[in-house]
């Protein structure tokens, strides 16, 4: 029986599938570059569908897809019923509070824009702070820079869209790395291969590591 995999398109995708390879996995090369967005590979016994990365959990969630690759991210701030099986350990990031430096705070309720507005939420709240959660779905760091809000929770890799913003980071939320993510029946009908799956992608994990080791 094949095995329907989401995959998130973009930087994600593209480290995953090296990993795949790394995992023994027969992948075409030109995968990378095909514009459909269901692609089967019977000799593998894998189906992918890409989607956006909020869209993988829903996916994995509903059982259109079995298994799915996922950011941390992603998972905190959807909280679906799907079991994280494993940490893929690729694209590493991190989430974290920015904001113009020497920006005045509102002291009442200051304004943070975000495309995490659960996470952002949890983490204020932790912190005993009340704010307003403005819900953006791209450009996080233009709030900041019109007066939207005076701080924002976004996503960081490598900061250089921070600087380039003229935005400071403030403060570290939470590390994110890729996850792999079951779905909770795919996994009690098809418990073997989605664990043959995590065993080859466990492998590959633990010898990437020993070579960055090395």
């Amino acid at each position: 029986m094949m095995l329907t995999v989401a995959m998130p398109k973009g930087r994600i995708f593209t480290e995953a599938l090296v990993l795949l390879k790394q995992a023994g996995y027969d992948i075409p090369d030109d995968l990378e570059h095909s514009r459909k967005l269901m692609i089967d590979v019977p000799n593998e016994q894998l189906r992918f569908i890409l989607a956006k990365p909020m869209d993988v959990v829903t996916y994995v969630e509903h059982g259109v897809a079995d298994v799915g690759i996922a950011g941390k991210d992603v998972l905190l701030e959807e909280e679906r019923d799907v079991y994280e099986m494993l940490d893929l350990r690729i694209s590493p990031c991190y989430l974290a509070v920015a904001g113009l430096p020497n920006t005045c705070v509102h002291p009442i309720a200051p304004r943070v824009a975000t495309k995490y507005p659960n996470i952002a939420s949890t983490y204020f709240r932790e912190q005993g702070e009340q704010v307003e959660i403005i819900k953006l779905n791209g450009s996080v760091e233009l709030a900041p820079l019109i007066g939207l809000a005076e701080r924002i929770v976004d996503i960081v890799s490598t900061g250089r869209t921070l600087k380039e913003n003229g935005l400071i980071e403030l403060e570290r939320i939470v590390h994110v790395t890729s996850r792999f993510i079951v779905n909770p029946v795919s996994y009690r009908m098809q418990d073997r291969a989605i664990e043959h799956m995590v065993d080859r992608l466990t492998y590959a994990i633990e010898k990437a590591g020993e070579s960055n080791e090395n």
